[in-house]
């Protein structure tokens, strides 16, 4: 028997076993797809925050979704959460380099602004948007990947730019239709003021080392500031009643913190002045805030920031000032549906509806020269490669939203011409809404009948 062929059962040979169809694989658990239904709210977001940030002058920056671990061991701080627990670090089989994969941008943008000089002639400011990753548990608006958008101020001192971050947040809200997200305002001071309240801490929460939780033991002696952030309703009043950072800030910190407050008031941006809060981030000085809603749940915060003067000079770059803030945006995406602001999808200009042979060739061409002409096209297809009857196609054009439909058979292209059919007078009832076209007109025939239709 021939090498090549097959060996009958009654050869001895086993027949051959069905295989088993494979398992289908499964995303990763906390890093979710983004699916077509998403699409029209998450392009709603991203435009409404270009059209916001292009109004502040903040130009684009993009840099890799990996950097060097050290980057964000010495940008974001050793002893915090993310750093401690929740990076994606892995050794580079190749070289053997410490990777992360980004937990935050704002390191990263720094990192970039240092390294191609872009403070040498003069301030900045940038933004970004993109995946970051973060090991936690996954819950609504958290995630493993999670998207954030922003913005960093490189270069300004003054009260002015702070104050002018934070209105771009209230513009974004506004712009978006959101409402009942709050501002929370506080000032973290200089270094020195902080080591000074920082001593007075330790000893307030020594006092309490038989309530603290675990989170808060660790923090004592590396980040007392954080136990005061606690979200363990066993610790509210103990962190209420702790020393207040304000009480030790010195008269230039009150001073820029003051400033703050008169633009926001003068802005008519109200605002709760928390003073717990401390953001998650060794890097910040001075004026820190987070917008926060009660209608996420426990994830109340989307969008949080504020200064970190010392983070250029920390990360090896000439000390220059610096503020900034990042976003949620899944965090927004869900409370625009929560507050039911999620826009409809789009529907295209015209549905392509054809049958026989010559004529979808002709709807082919045809479809190329209405794009041509700036119209969104469907161009009727099936999976089985057939064009199916006129009635079942004009269900899809229907279904499709499309204003309009084109319709060519063998009998069209024979004649020169195309039917075109107003989908939206079909849909109030009309009936005198089909008519025959001449070929050679109809990209300008539907083009003038969008046109008349919008006006």
């Amino acid at each position: 028997m021939n090498q090549t062929e097959k060996a009958a059962p009654g050869d001895g040979a086993k027949p051959e076993e069905k295989s088993k169809p494979a398992k289908a694989l499964q995303g990763v658990k906390g890093m979710n797809d983004m699916l077509p239904a998403d699409a029209p709210l998450w392009e709603h977001f991203e435009s409404a925050a270009r059209a916001m940030l292009r109004a502040y002058g903040y130009q684009q920056i993009r840099t890799p979704i990996v950097e060097h671990t050290q980057l964000f061991v010495r940008g974001i701080g050793e002893v915090t959460d993310i750093v401690e627990k929740e990076m994606y670090s892995f050794t580079d089989a190749l070289n053997g380099e410490q990777l992360t994969l980004r937990p935050e941008g704002t390191a990263a943008a720094v990192r970039a602004t240092i390294e191609h000089n872009l403070l040498y002639d003069g301030p900045k400011r940038l933004w970004y948007t993109g995946p970051m990753f973060r090991h936690e548990r996954p819950q609504r608006g958290r995630y493993r990947q999670f998207h954030q958008l922003g913005a960093e101020a490189l270069g300004f001192a003054g009260p002015d730019v702070d104050a002018e971050i934070i209105l771009m947040c209230q513009r974004l809200w506004d712009d978006l239709g959101l409402t009942g997200v709050r501002l929370e305002l506080n000032s973290l001071g200089q270094a020195h003021e902080r080591a000074a309240h920082r001593e007075e801490l330790i000893k307030y929460l020594e006092g309490f080392q038989d309530i603290l939780d675990e989170d808060g033991k660790r923090r004592l002696y590396t980040n007392p500031l954080r136990v005061l952030d606690t979200k363990n309703p066993a610790l509210q009043e103990m962190a209420a009643n702790a020393p207040k950072l304000i009480d030790f800030l010195g008269e230039e910190s009150l001073a820029h913190f003051d400033g703050v407050q008169r633009l926001l008031k003068a802005n008519n941006i109200p605002f709760k002045i928390n003073p717990r809060l401390v953001r998650g981030l060794d890097y910040y000085n001075l004026t820190v805030f987070e917008w926060i809603t009660d209608k996420l749940g426990a994830q109340g915060t989307i969008a949080g920031g504020g200064r970190y003067d010392p983070l250029i000079a920390q990360m090896g770059g000439k000390p220059a000032p610096a503020c900034g803030w990042a976003m949620g945006i899944e965090r927004i995406i869900e409370l625009l549906r929560e507050e039911k602001l999620a826009p409809q999808a789009e529907g295209c200009d015209v549905y392509l509806v054809h049958q026989g042979e010559a004529a979808a060739q002709q709807a082919m061409v045809v479809a190329e020269r209405l794009r041509d002409a700036g119209l969104d096209v469907v161009l009727h297809a099936t999976p089985d490669g057939k064009s199916g009857s006129f009635k079942s196609q004009m269900k899809k054009a229907d279904a499709s939203g499309a204003a309009y439909a084109v319709i060519i058979g063998d009998q069209e292209v024979e004649g020169g011409v195309a039917q075109v059919k107003d989908l939206r007078q079909a849909a109030g009832g009309e009936t005198n809404n089909q008519v025959t076209v001449p070929a050679d007109v109809l990209v300008d025939y539907v083009i003038d009948a969008m046109v008349g239709a919008s006006e």
